[in-house]
């Protein structure tokens, strides 16, 4: 009788990470990588479309890894204009992550970056948080100006 509970219970488990991996919003990379289910819809980006302490993995852009922040902005707007927020998203988040990327004394590590890059990136991931995608165009488009 014990086996059989326990039986039952792995295979609910198994049905709800199944259902999860198929729930609208999210694709399997199909890398093998643990990463699945992957994000196809931007998240997790202000306190309202938070609906998790942990962020799902999002899609990785088409750019190299070690490529420039205006790489990553181009896969940004080619994403957005595509429809494809969570690619976007995780495309600003790099180019932030490059952009940032500074050499600086111990001292003044804490203290924000100054970079009007920086704030637009912010600017254009907030606006995808509020689901506003014309307007992170828009904002990514005058970057590239």
């Amino acid at each position: 009788m014990h086996c059989v509970k326990l039986a039952t219970v792995a295979v609910l488990g198994m049905t709800s990470v199944v259902s999860l991996a198929h729930a609208e919003g999210y694709v399997a990379d199909g890398l093998g990588t643990g990463r699945d289910p992957v994000a196809t819809r931007a998240s997790n980006i202000i306190p309202e479309d938070t609906r998790s302490g942990v962020a799902p993995a999002l899609p990785v852009p088409p750019v190299e890894p070690d490529s420039t922040p205006e790489a990553y902005l181009h896969a940004a707007r080619d994403a957005l204009a595509a429809g494809r927020t969570g690619e976007a998203q995780q495309s600003l988040e790099m180019a932030e992550t490059r952009q940032l990327a500074r050499a600086v004394p111990p001292e003044a590590a804490s203290m924000p970056d100054a970079d009007p890059m920086i704030s637009q990136i912010d600017e254009a991931l907030h606006a995808l948080g509020d689901g506003h995608r014309a307007r992170a165009l828009e904002i990514i488009d005058s970057m590239a100006q």
